[in-house]
């Protein structure tokens, strides 16, 4: 009797105790044993579910979701195309914007020299933007100094200190600032094209200086010694990218050559000249960022907080359009010859052997047997969707004065997609693009002046730019 009072007991203990670890009026919303059995009856296990269990079990999920109906090569003819000249190969690196944002730029100037080719040092800017990155963390720790660690500003810095990935912003403001130089002024190094271990020890890095600017903060520094010691921790950055990448080139020769490879001229230059000698425009005034941001309301001008690359450069700022509107200006600037800065979600539905994106490439609702009915403004709200990678748009196919498909020049080698390009049909571009950035004089006159609003400012950590390229 006593046994079995002392079992009734524990069971009694144990029961009080397990019901004391669950949250003060939180409902039992576990997956009970009863509820278990109701889930797992759903699944019929039948002959067809059997047949598609045993594909999956040694076959990759994208290949047997090829939808067999759309195996055909799409046209690869376009009514109007910008004249490039050659593919670059960013490698295992996150540089795609600075990729993209530099071949815009070359197309130009190949074009307005008759160059038989050429390609700006994506190094060189690199080396720029990481050491103007790393300053823009440590001054936004010094700016935050007085907010508590756990503050979501403060928490998002720590979060961020530095990557590869970035937006034509970045291109514009580097670009005006450190000019740029061929490629064969400073090439690529081995770190340049695999950045992961460099950028791992950077940020660690990095996170190591900022906290030590915060206590030192707390015992007392006031801003100019904590300024000082910024200067000292950047001094350790500029070595270490200085290690990887290469000090930065201040001065060249450059021989420059027609077509048939004649020389035409060789001159010594400094990155600034030879930008304002070849280039010469005014990237942060001369360009318009425009997006299709279904989240927001359309009309208006947007600014991302804490979102550029140089402390005293400017936030990304863009107009929200419909994207109807931004396929009128592409449009008009691939007739005039002149390529864009574009950016889109650019994993989605990529068939990598045909170079194409297409939403009917795949249809997982058949082999899964679930429908997935998200819309555009659902997927960027959940984080399924948003901007991950910068590639050049190039081209435009107009069928009966309407658009049918696209071709951006993209940064991932000649032998990658088609060609070295990716075509992607215009139902793709509806849902999957995300941000052109467009010369002002192809910016019809009531989108323009949309620039005179007072942007409203958005939090670094919008759901819209967690996946920054």
């Amino acid at each position: 009797m006593k046994k079995l009072f002392l079992s009734a007991a524990l069971v009694a203990l144990t029961s009080l105790s397990l019901s004391a670890q669950k949250p003060a009026g939180v409902a039992d919303g576990g997956i009970s044993p009863e509820l278990l059995d109701k889930i797992s009856a759903a699944y019929e296990d039948n002959a067809y579910d059997k047949a598609i269990s045993n594909a999956l079990a040694g076959t990759s999920i994208a290949t047997l979701a090829i939808n067999a109906d759309n195996a055909a090569m799409i046209d690869t003819h376009f009514s109007d195309r910008v004249r490039t000249k050659g593919i670059t190969d960013q490698k295992s690196s996150g540089r795609c914007w600075l990729f993209t944002g530099l071949n815009v730029l070359r197309a130009k100037m190949i074009d307005k020299y008759g160059l038989p080719g050429m390609e700006f040092s994506q190094s060189y800017l690199f080396f720029y933007d990481q050491l103007e990155k790393a300053n823009l963390f440590l001054q936004g720790v010094i700016d935050t100094r007085e907010l508590p660690f756990e503050d979501r500003k403060v928490d998002w810095l720590f979060s961020n200190p530095l990557s590869d990935g970035g937006q034509f912003t970045g291109v514009s403001n580097l670009v005006s600032k450190y000019g740029v130089v061929p490629a064969e002024a400073m090439p690529e190094t081995y770190q340049a094209n695999n950045t992961s271990q460099m950028a791992n020890l950077l940020k660690l890095k990095l996170r190591e200086d900022g906290l030590e600017l915060r206590k030192a903060y707390e015992k007392g520094s006031n801003k100019n010694a904590l300024q000082k010691m910024k200067v000292a921790q950047l001094s350790e950055i500029y070595r270490m990218l200085a290690l990887c990448l290469g000090e930065p080139v201040k001065e060249f020769e450059w021989t420059r050559c027609d077509k048939e490879n004649n020389i035409v001229s060789r001159k010594t230059y400094t990155p600034k000249s030879f930008y304002d000698e070849f280039i010469g425009e005014d990237l942060e005034n001369n360009y318009v960022m425009i997006m299709n941001d279904p989240c927001r309301e359309y009309g208006k001008v947007y600014e991302i907080d804490y979102d550029r690359h140089v402390y005293d450069g400017h936030n990304w700022l863009y107009i929200n359009l419909p994207v109807e509107r931004i396929k009128e200006m592409a449009i008009a600037s691939i007739k005039d010859n002149v390529a864009m800065y574009f950016s889109c979600d650019v994993g989605k539905f990529l068939n990598r052997s045909k170079g194409v994106l297409d939403i009917a490439n795949f249809d997982y609702e058949s082999l899964m047997g679930v429908k997935f009915g998200m819309d555009k403004k659902e997927r960027v709200q959940t984080h399924a969707s948003g901007s991950s990678h910068a590639m050049t748009l190039i081209a435009v196919d107009i069928v009966d004065g309407e658009p049918v498909k696209w071709m951006v020049e993209n940064s991932w080698g000649p032998a990658s997609g088609y060609k070295g390009c990716l075509i992607m049909t215009d139902e793709w571009f509806n849902e999957y693009m995300f941000r052109l950035v467009v010369e002002k004089k192809y910016v019809p006159e009531d989108i323009l002046k949309m620039l005179e609003q007072t942007p409203e400012q958005l939090p670094a950590w919008d759901p819209m730019f967690s996946m920054e390229e």
